[in-house]
């Protein structure tokens, strides 16, 4: 009984780009499917999977959201997924949760990045997926034609298994391809109902079915002889060679219709049905037994010891934090106590929660291969598992994101600014893409996330749940500061207000070192010209004053300093009085030493298509960068090139305008370079105007 219940489970994922219908398919499918009685829509708010006030606002999906449906005697859980880049780390934690995706196609055939980088983690990750070529009511589209794209950049055959009837306005349903029936419904949203063929489609049809019967028979290869034997291949035969060819990755079966209308709704549930599988089709997930270190397998067995993943954090000032997981094997049952293996300690499930929209309902348990959820764990966060005391595991963490922009954030009350950071670090659970830091130099809160609508939804939650608001600066670009030149100085202090005074006399030789090579103190001090005692405080002294130098109050690097002469009082002299004097012969040999104002250099990875190409490089060029090389990735070129950060610090949507969406970038620290002579001089003004430095002359 208990493997019937994973039997009938699916798990399915609503994927693709921003902007093709994601939501408004996953809301025709709970109103199909009888989880509701009206149609939601985004554009006026009552979609039932945009949960956030920041979603409803902006109309667009920003978080992953759930719903559960009955279909055919199954349990079906649709998970809603962001399409747009600054928010696709919901859409990679929800792929680790379902067992097949739905791929929303636009009808214009246009394919931007976060579709392929969707399908990538889906290979990655084993995850079937079918498609769905929604708005086909709005205007007429060549179905061949508008497929190309996408068949250029997935490594799966695209093979439609409907084709519509009629065009905009004027569409009435869809020709089912395995049936060779017309699909038609007496009104919006009701169920289809089979009839013959249009004439005018008869051909069509024929040639279409053609390219399914050769697209399926391959998959198998009693069903390729049959097929070569006959020519033809029966219902049942095609359904199977479907199956098999989505779960292997093989095959990407296209259905269409209008979401808007309920058109090949009931199909695209059907197909999740027939050809997605269940949990325990999938492969069983490779784990690490957190006793002995060893790998082991959790396949969706009700019977396996229970293990969980942590897959999506909720946190609300006061309801608190809700947990949403996957059973990946056993049974979860409310009121149990269970292990957290990512840390060690237990954790106490209280009621677990069925996620419906908005709302949540209560159940009992849960078996392996379902998802719920569980309010107030105290110490679980998005990425942990959950196990079998007595059997525990550790699953797959979740990839990190690299932060693409990064902004200061400036409390509009000095007194929020604890708090700011606090509750930064809250969201930080629920949202892996976002990233929190304190930079050591400025003392700014850096907020650094997977774009500027990613971070500005930040902001917005952060005065919406906490009450906070922040103001977005642009960050202050690390600069450093070096020298080209030898210089010797002297460093003095003499001291004397009665009883007794300070005295210290330090000469040193300050030298540049290659690039990289840090910071170097050579004692050279012969004679007893300073005690031994007093050489360390030289250097500390030194070691103090490097993090702010003469030109932007910038940290000082790669350089050498050598104590060669000096002299002591025996009664004046201290540790401290030779620490204070080693910071200002430091300071006077650095003016004398060319210092150079230094800025980082970044590595970036730029991915576009190959019509974009010329564009970006010219757009690198312009930005003072230095192409390395170009590899071609069809249908793309990735473009490796250095750039200065002080000219990359926004360069998300200057990349997303040039290339319509479709190129993507990463981004890393390469090195420090000196800033060009005739950029040194605004940039040490500027600087020294945002942080109040006065020239060394003044």
């Amino acid at each position: 009984m208990a493997a019937e219940e994973v039997a009938r489970i699916r798990n399915i994922g609503i994927v693709g780009q921003g902007g093709v219908g994601k939501t408004l398919l996953a809301d025709a499918m709970v109103l199909a499917a009888g989880g509701t009685t009206r149609l939601g829509r985004t554009d006026d708010g009552t979609s039932l999977f945009d949960v956030e006030p920041e979603e409803v606002r902006r109309k667009t999906s920003i978080t992953a959201a759930l719903h559960h449906v009955p279909w055919r005697k199954h349990e079906v859980t649709i998970l809603d997924t962001p399409g747009y880049a600054a928010f696709l780390a919901e859409t990679r934690a929800a792929l680790t949760a379902i067992t097949g995706v739905v791929f929303v196609l636009s009808p214009h055939g246009e394919v931007k990045v976060e579709l392929e980088r969707v399908w990538t983690w889906c290979r990655e990750l084993g995850v079937p997926g079918i498609a769905y070529m929604s708005r086909l009511d709005r205007e007429e589209t060549d179905l061949a034609e508008a497929l190309a794209p996408v068949a250029r950049v997935i490594d799966a055959k695209v093979v439609p298994i409907a084709i519509p009837i009629g065009a905009t306005t004027s569409l009435t349903g869809y020709v089912d391809l395995v049936t060779m029936k017309a699909m038609t419904a007496p009104s919006e949203f009701a169920a289809p109902q089979a009839g013959a063929v249009p004439d005018d489609l008869q051909a069509t049809a024929a040639e279409h079915r053609d390219r399914l019967l050769e697209a399926v028979a391959e998959t198998d290869d009693a069903l390729l002889e049959h097929y070569l034997e006959s020519g033809e291949l029966d219902e049942e035969e095609i359904r199977r060679g479907l199956r098999l060819g989505v779960l292997a990755g093989k095959l990407l079966p296209v259905l269409v219709g209008t979401a808007a209308r309920g058109v090949g709704v009931h199909a695209v549930l059907d197909a999740a049905v027939d050809l997605l599988g269940s949990p325990a089709d999938l492969p069983p997930l490779e784990a690490i037994d957190a006793r002995t270190g060893q790998a082991v397998e959790r396949p969706a067995d009700p019977g396996a010891p229970f293990a969980a993943f942590v897959f999506k954090t909720v946190n609300d000032p006061f309801a608190g934090k809700l947990s949403v997981f996957r059973v990946v094997s056993g049974r979860a049952t409310s009121d149990s106590t269970v292990l957290n293996a990512s840390h060690g300690s237990k954790e106490r499930l209280g009621q677990l929660l069925r996620l419906e929209g908005k709302k949540q309902a209560p159940i009992a348990s849960a078996v392996a291969g379902a998802i719920c959820a569980v309010a107030k764990l105290k110490d679980t966060a998005t990425g942990d598992t959950l196990a079998d005391e007595k059997a525990p595991v550790l699953l797959p963490k979740l990839p990190t994101f690299e932060a693409v922009m990064s902004f200061a954030a400036q409390p509009k009350s000095k007194a929020d600014e604890e708090k700011a950071t606090q509750s930064l670090h809250k969201m930080m659970e629920e949202d892996l893409a976002l990233h929190i830091e304190r930079d050591p130099e400025s003392r700014e809160i850096i907020v650094s996330g997977s774009g500027q609508l990613h971070i500005e939804v930040v902001v917005e939650r952060l005065k919406r749940k906490y009450g906070v608001e922040v103001e977005l600066k642009a960050p202050k670009v690390p600069y450093r500061e070096t020298i080209k030149g030898r210089a010797e100085a002297q460093g003095k202090l003499k001291k004397q207000s009665g009883g007794r005074g300070q005295f210290a006399d330090t000469w040193i030789k300050i030298e540049p070192m290659p690039r990289g090579g840090g910071f170097e103190f050579v004692d050279e001090i012969v004679g007893g010209a300073i005690p031994r005692q007093y050489i360390p405080a030289v250097e500390k002294g030194i070691r103090e004053a490097m993090p702010r130098g003469i030109l932007t109050a910038s940290p000082v690097v790669d350089f050498r300093v050598t104590l060669f002469d000096g002299s002591y009082h025996d009664v004046d002299s201290s540790e401290m009085a030779f620490k204070i004097a080693a910071s200002l012969g430091f300071k006077d040999a650095l003016a004398k030493a060319r210092p150079v104002l230094l800025e980082p250099i970044m590595l970036l990875e730029v991915t576009v298509p190959d019509e974009c190409m010329g564009d970006v490089i010219g757009d690198l060029n312009s930005r003072r960068g230095r192409v390395l090389g170009v590899d071609p990735k069809p249908p793309h070129q990735v473009i490796r090139a250095e750039v200065p950060m002080a000219e990359v610090l926004k360069y998300a949507p200057d990349l997303r305008s040039m290339t319509s969406g479709r190129g993507d970038f990463h981004m890393g620290f390469a090195h420090y370079e000196e800033v060009p002579p005739h950029l040194s001089e605004k940039v040490i003004k500027e600087v020294r105007e945002q942080r109040g430095v006065a020239h060394a002359s003044e």
